[in-house]
């Protein structure tokens, strides 16, 4: 038997998705007859439980420690299903390497790459990956208020963002110059830097990029179809959502498809992603394709397009993930 760790939770923005995303997960890996999972919730006050309530600790050896029994389960793999901090920003990367634990998903550096909106398009930029103008800033001046309002005058309608925030939080359209100062104090709230991006009237595309049987794999691009524009939080999320995906984008041509694999290898490669990642593009209405983001470890619920994109790819999510477990341990 393999002792797997499906740690989630995390007291972030994005908890309660976690943990949708780590049901899936179990439920996906119960059916495989030789993994036990020990699925491990980080409360908001620091705590660890599991899936029965009962509170445990993390030690340093890599093992799973529950100081009522005193019982101690030595683990064998981690898969960190914590979206946006201290999941995807390689703090919990970093301490899985101290640990000598072996998990899913991109290392320390790569995630906090990634999870950073301003380096990763400083990546893609070294890469020749063609993603929206943009400029960022370091701290919030004079300075800063000025070079965003040039930045304005130049494109009428900008994206402030948080850099170091997921779905969407911390991302604000401006569309009067009025709402520049107050919009950058915002967003300065949540990170230390802010990205200024142009926007696009554009589809939304995404790809899941995967390791399989020893080659990097892209899927078709799937669509977000998003009547109101931007993919908030809310719309990501709510119930009330009118957001609608296509599991294949309709009308692209072999030149569009041949370009977005093109870049999803580049960036898996370029930012030593690994095992699995979610690269989302824009397609603008005169077939240009730039890069908006890559997700180290994408939504895996359902209704998600990770798995959705994967399986039609022809590869089972869970044969997916026994096979970097077995692999990997």
């Amino acid at each position: 038997m393999k002792n797997i760790l499906l740690l989630c939770g995390g007291g972030g923005s994005e908890h309660d998705i976690s943990l949708i995303s780590a049901d899936y997960i179990l439920e996906t890996l119960k059916f495989i007859e030789h993994f036990n999972v020990f699925k491990v919730e980080i409360m908001p006050n620091g705590d660890r439980i599991d899936q029965n309530g009962e509170l445990c600790e993390l030690r340093k050896a890599g093992e799973l420690y529950y100081p009522k029994s005193k019982r101690s389960e030595k683990l064998h793999f981690a898969i960190p299903c914590i979206h946006g901090a201290p999941g995807e920003n390689g703090i919990i990367q970093s301490i899985f390497e101290l640990m000598g634990l072996p998990y899913l998903g991109a290392g320390p550096e790569a995630s906090q790459l990634c999870f950073n909106k301003v380096s990763t398009k400083l990546w893609l930029d070294a890469l020749g990956i063609a993603n929206t103008p943009y400029i960022f800033l370091s701290e919030l001046n004079d300075n800063s208020i000025k070079k965003t309002a040039k930045f304005f005058e130049e494109h009428k309608d900008i994206f402030i963002k948080a850099a170091s925030q997921g779905s969407s939080v911390g991302c604000y359209q401006v569309t009067d110059a009025k709402e520049i100062e107050k919009t950058l104090e915002n967003a300065f709230g949540l990170s230390q830097y802010v990205l200024i991006e142009k926007t696009l009237t554009a589809r939304e595309l995404e790809v899941s990029v995967y390791e399989h049987q020893g080659e990097i794999k892209t899927t078709l691009p799937g669509e977000i179809i998003c009547p109101d524009g931007f993919y908030t939080f809310e719309e990501k999320y709510s119930k009330g959502s009118h957001t609608s995906t296509d599991i294949e984008a309709k009308n692209l041509s072999d030149e569009i498809l041949s370009k977005i694999k093109t870049y999803s290898a580049m960036a898996f490669k370029g930012l030593k992603l690994r095992h699995l990642s979610r690269i989302d593009f824009f397609l603008t209405k005169d077939d240009e394709v730039y890069v908006n983001e890559i997700n180290t470890f994408p939504g895996m619920n359902p209704i998600s397009m990770f798995p959705k994109m994967m399986e039609n790819d022809g590869v089972k999510f869970s044969q997916f993930l026994k096979n970097i477990i077995d692999s990997e341990t």
